[in-house]
């Protein structure tokens, strides 16, 4: 096996597990890792209409549908008018921006645990490396 191929083959053991242990700790908000990427995303960058968090998760516009409206029904993002009549933004509620917190408080230990013996200046590294990975793809 290449060192490419054992990279990627490393990502892959690491990736279903993680997000395998991400779901059941969210369970409890009847949530899924995806779902937390837009609330996420909502509560780092702030509203985004349904295009631009299609985009950003590089998933199609109907899967985005289906989630903002499950968590419009949660009660954690609305959805408001933007420029013209045509363009819907999702934004979290304020129940929405509690529950983020806690839901990160909730993750933390997943987080830790998952990082146990990997040092900070590994973790930057690796980010790096990740975020020149994805941009090669998404070239």
């Amino acid at each position: 096996m290449t060192i490419e191929q054992n990279f990627f083959n490393q990502y892959r053991l690491m990736y279903r597990p993680f997000i395998n242990q991400v779901n059941v700790q969210l369970e409890k908000y009847q949530l899924y890792s995806s779902q937390w990427a837009v609330l996420r995303l909502l509560n780092d960058k702030g509203r985004h209409s349904f295009v631009e968090i299609a985009n950003y998760m590089s998933i199609e516009k109907p899967s985005v549908t289906r989630f903002v409206h499950k968590l419009v029904d949660l009660g954690y993002v609305e959805t408001v008018a933007g420029r013209d009549k045509r363009e819907k933004l999702v934004q979290l509620t304020a129940y929405g921006e509690e529950l983020v917190l806690e839901i990160k408080a909730h993750l933390k230990p997943l987080f830790e645990q998952a990082l146990a013996g990997v040092s900070k200046q590994e973790i930057e590294i690796a980010t790096r490396v990740l975020e020149k990975i994805c941009a090669n793809i998404n070239r």
